[in-house]
């Protein structure tokens, strides 16, 4: 290991917050060709969840409205931006807007984009082999009664520290499938009580996430109905993911927002294991090419991520291998070793990423109801540290590729993945979890 790659797990070792520049970073047209997703396959993604919208609709009626696309507002948060800025009126000047993945519905929380996606190819997989789909038939007809008997000899499992589990749990439901989510630790009890109420199994195990997954695929792997959803591997829930990038488009769109070299779009992405982030910054880049900067941000005692790209050993480091706890107050955020399919997918992709503790979360979370009347759990609030980190970096004169060009004509979205299902009890709790002042003045360590 070299000094730099020494110093550089040493900080992140002793739950230092960071700021990380890619060093691998690339132009986009530089290695589209290499990437190994495609356009096409995306399109496909989108298709497939077009053509279920009329299912989701009767399963979900709170899709009416949007034709039964499980889709987020995307808003101005102007009052939040003001009191970011605050300690530093040098910063950004461009709009900041929240992505509400918080508020998707039928799931709440981001993870229903690719583990909503995934079950939903799988079931569309399902029947056209077994002939139960005639063609040109609509897709309400998975909600009828014999559909519902069909999926029921059929089993799902999936590992998970709380989203991605009530995602894949509540589509299996709503199918018939006989569903068992496998859940570490730090998934938090709220989660695990809406799930069986929907009447899916949770098996608790003491550890963490990984072995979380590994239990729910070797148990999947010895039953030949069973499906695992592998949030570590899965081809599908990076498409489904994906996916999101089209429809902001349309959103940016909609509001009159430019994106083009001038007047570039960074996006804060909160990050885990790494589906979600990875990708949404794949299916932005695939349109946005290199006005588009994404930024990962990982809690203080989780960056998996930051290790596995920092460090350039992708899946083969993990958190607890430089003394990490992996104990976070962002349960959705808790992951101890990256995906490796997202590492590589987006090594030369992804411009930046930021490491936060946890009592700043509390201090954004505060905030934001306070400024804006938005409530989002704490992993969501992630994506503020980083834009608060980015522009303490830009102004030493550190930023990712020449984004100082059009720092001030930038869009600046922070992607809120979750928490408009969190009971309001537990809400209480969170929004009156002490904070100071302190919990935001650390200034990181910049490596790059």
């Amino acid at each position: 290991m070299s000094y730099e790659q020494t110093a550089f797990c040493g900080a992140v070792g002793r739950g230092e917050e960071i700021f990380w520049v890619n060093p691998a970073k690339k132009p986009y047209e530089a290695v589209k060709a290499s990437l190994p997703f495609s356009h096409a396959q995306i399109e496909d993604a989108a298709s497939r969840l077009s053509r279920f919208a009329p299912f989701l609709q009767i399963k979900f009626p709170e899709t009416v409205p949007t034709n039964g696309l499980i889709e987020s507002p995307l808003r101005e948060i102007a009052q939040m931006r003001a009191w970011l800025h605050e300690p530093c009126p040098e910063q950004f000047e461009g709009k900041l807007l929240l992505k509400m993945d918080s508020h998707l519905a039928a799931a709440g929380s981001v993870k229903a984009r690719g583990g909503i996606y995934e079950i939903l190819h799988h079931a569309e997989t399902l029947a056209l082999e077994h002939g139960m789909l005639k063609d040109g038939e609509s897709y309400a007809r998975f909600a009828d009664p014999d559909f519902r008997d069909f999926f029921g000899k059929f089993s799902l499992h999936v590992g998970s520290t709380g989203n991605l589990g009530l995602s894949v749990g509540v589509i299996g439901a709503a199918f018939g499938f006989k569903t068992c989510v496998h859940m570490s630790a730090d998934a938090k009890q709220w989660k695990k009580d809406l799930l069986r109420s929907r009447g899916v199994e949770v098996r608790e195990y003491a550890s963490d996430y990984s072995a979380a997954v590994a239990a729910g695929r070797k148990l999947a792997q010895a039953d030949p109905t069973a499906y695992f959803v592998d949030d570590e591997q899965s081809s599908d829930l990076f498409l489904g993911y994906a996916v999101a990038a089209g429809r902001l488009q349309k959103q940016l769109d909609a509001m009159g927002i430019i994106v083009d070299d001038a007047h570039p779009l960074v996006v804060y992405l909160p990050c885990g294991v790494g589906g979600a982030p990875g990708g949404i910054c794949y299916g932005l880049k695939e349109i946005y090419g290199d006005n588009a900067v994404c930024c990962y941000v990982e809690p203080t005692q989780a960056p998996c991520m930051l290790l596995g790209l920092g460090t350039g050993k992708m899946e083969q480091i993990s958190c607890a291998d430089v003394g990490l706890s992996g104990k976070t107050a962002a349960d959705g955020l808790a992951v101890g070793r990256p995906s490796g399919l997202v590492a590589r997918a987006t090594e030369h992709l992804v411009s930046c990423e930021a490491t936060v503790n946890d009592r700043a979360l509390y201090r954004y979370q505060r905030q934001l109801w306070d400024t804006e009347g938005i409530f989002i759990e704490p992993s969501a609030c992630a994506g503020f540290h980083s834009y608060v980190q980015l522009a303490c970096a830009c102004k030493d004169g550190v930023s990712p590729e020449t984004l100082h060009r059009a720092l001030h004509n930038a869009t600046h979205i922070i992607w809120a993945t979750g928490g408009s299902l969190v009971p309001e009890a537990e809400r209480e709790v969170m929004l009156q979890t002490e904070t100071s002042a302190d919990d935001l003045s650390q200034r990181p360590v910049i490596f790059q």
